[in-house]
């Protein structure tokens, strides 16, 4: 348990920081989700536009240190490659 004045503030900050980052990552978990739903719809045209709102939205949460900066990358080179997939087929 925090003791100094220094420590609780800290444990407040802490937490009131640990919801913010979870509801960010929820957020951004969303448009991928988003993304994939459109893609197992088979629909191009609407796959290609949820991507489109999503890469903005990922690529700021590694500015912000909510993921990483590789698995953010992973995420939507895989996602572009069954846009991509779905356009050929």
């Amino acid at each position: 348990m925090a003791n100094t004045p220094q420590a609780k503030k800290r444990a407040r900050q802490n937490e009131k920081n640990r919801k913010h980052n979870a509801s960010l990552r929820s957020m951004a978990r969303t448009y991928m989700k988003k993304v994939d739903a459109k893609i197992n719809a088979g629909n191009y045209e609407e796959a290609q536009t949820a991507m489109k709102q999503a890469q903005p939205i990922l690529d700021s949460m590694v500015n912000k240190g909510i993921f990483a900066k590789n698995k953010v990358a992973r995420h939507k080179s895989r996602l572009n490659a069954k846009i991509k997939a779905l356009k050929a087929a």
